[in-house]
């Protein structure tokens, strides 16, 4: 079967596409589009737990743990152990972090009013649609490797 005729070519070559414009977008702003994505994801009044940042984004947590480390640095994070219980760090944004935060912001809502303006509502909610069920088949497939290898964290 040739690539092209492959749906996950198609799912990577449209995602490359986007990545690489995100990136573009962001760099007039000293940032990568996994910054911003990362930055996004954090809550603007109560932070985010570090722990829950991982699972949000779909990335392992030794990668997360180097970019906030890199954020930190920058500037654009604090960390700050929760109150309550010591074991948790709660990651909170900057005024740097926010303002960074924001310009990742506008660069996802331009590129969803660009779409909105040249695909037709129809196909739109029809390519949803069709998203959301391959992500339900790689889940079911992923629960299923899980199973069938004794594994928690494939």
């Amino acid at each position: 079967m040739r690539k092209e005729k492959t749906v996950d070519f198609h799912i990577k070559w449209a995602w490359h596409s986007i990545s690489r414009m995100y990136n573009a977008y962001a760099a007039q702003y000293d940032m990568t589009m996994a910054v911003g994505y990362v930055l996004l994801n954090i809550d603007l009044e109560q932070g985010t737990p570090a722990t829950k940042i991982a699972p949000l984004l779909g990335m392992e947590p030794r990668s997360l743990v180097r970019m906030l480390k890199s954020l930190e640095e920058k500037g654009l994070i604090r960390r700050e152990v929760d109150g309550t219980d010591k074991r948790f760090v709660r990651i909170l944004l900057t005024d740097e972090g926010k303002a960074k935060r924001e310009q990742a912001r506008e660069g996802v809502l331009t590129f969803n009013q660009m779409v909105r303006e040249k695909i037709p509502l129809e196909k739109l909610v029809v390519f949803l649609d069709v998203i959301k069920e391959i992500n339900q088949l790689v889940e079911e497939e992923n629960q299923k490797l899980k199973a069938g290898y004794g594994v928690d964290d494939l």
